[in-house]
């Protein structure tokens, strides 16, 4: 009964209170953030110490620190918020010109540097209530498990060989070139097979130890190996560590085109011959009719055609 009893004294509001400050750590940022007077925020955590019987934040020095207790509530109040969002969304329809749901989209930074501008510049004029965050896909993230659980509302990236578990809209092809710096010995001589494999290449860090990149599983399946020179977590930051090197960068045209008004750099084509690099939006059945999910996927497929033609 006690249980009950409690559970009738929760309202969505009150959660998202509490994750509004468990997130801010602050009660004067969690009511900025809310658009709540402060002393209504002061009130509304009161109750919830009340009802967990824990205090929730704790004063370290000068700053607010969760509990432990609060450190576990953080994530079932965002999955109740998020329920919630979806429930009420599309039970109405999505309508974006009025929808406050938000959108999660996880993306890794080998994509068309224009990708993800557009993207969000789209989502922002056509739903302007619509809060938008961009995720990285980095190599120790399990965006499978984020695309189920409900975290992520779509994934963008390129496999050679994409999940088979999941849905997947292709959105381009690119083919395979060479980002080099105005000064390589290539943009003056040219090169054949031989010298690029022997060229000082930089590649993306590996997804884990002994991992190996697409370009470096083909070479291999094909018995060639090339000089990784350098490495770099970062692929967004790689065009200009060639600009001012004799590094050389393969990967796809479009993602070397946008640099080449930008940075010193040229596009070469590649000696040896990769099949294109295909670049997928990924989301998982939960989503998949949902109706917000359905037009942020057409605003993706959109942004990728329009940059088809640029």
């Amino acid at each position: 009964m006690r249980d009950q009893y409690l559970f009738d004294k929760i309202d969505l509001h009150l959660i998202r209170v509490l994750h509004t400050v468990l997130i801010e750590r602050s009660v004067s940022k969690a009511a900025i953030r809310l658009g709540m007077h402060q002393p209504a925020v002061s009130a509304a955590l009161k109750r919830l110490r009340d009802l967990s019987g824990d205090p929730l934040l704790v004063r370290s020095g000068v700053s607010m620190l969760p509990t432990d207790t609060a450190l576990r509530m953080v994530e079932p109040a965002a999955r109740i918020l998020r329920s919630a969002e979806a429930l009420f969304s599309d039970a109405r329809g999505f309508d974006p010109r009025t929808a406050t749901r938000t959108f999660r989209v996880m993306a890794n930074d080998y994509l068309d540097p224009l990708f993800l501008p557009r993207l969000v510049a789209l989502i922002k004029s056509e739903a302007p209530l619509c809060p938008i965050e961009v995720l990285p896909l980095s190599p120790d993230v399990h965006y499978q498990a984020h695309l189920a659980q409900g975290e992520v509302d779509l994934v963008i990236a390129n496999w050679p060989k994409p999940p088979d578990d999941l849905h997947l809209g292709r959105l381009f092809s690119d083919d395979v070139v060479c980002l080099v710096s105005n000064d390589h010995p290539a943009v003056r001589r040219g090169w054949d097979l031989e010298a690029w494999l022997a060229a000082e290449h930089i590649a993306p860090t590996p997804t884990f130890p002994g991992a190996k990149g697409v370009i470096d599983i083909q070479l291999d399946e094909m018995g060639l190996t090339r000089n990784v020179a350098a490495r770099c977590a970062h692929f967004s930051i790689i065009p200009d560590i060639v600009a001012s090197s004799l590094l050389v960068l393969t990967t796809g045209r479009q993602f070397c085109q946008r640099y080449v008004d930008r940075l010193p750099v040229t596009v070469l084509p590649c000696p040896l011959e990769f099949p294109p690099i295909d670049y997928y939006q990924l989301w998982h059945s939960r989503s998949h009719h949902s109706a917000a999910a359905v037009w942020l996927r057409n605003g993706v497929r959109t942004v990728a055609e329009s940059l088809r033609k640029t």
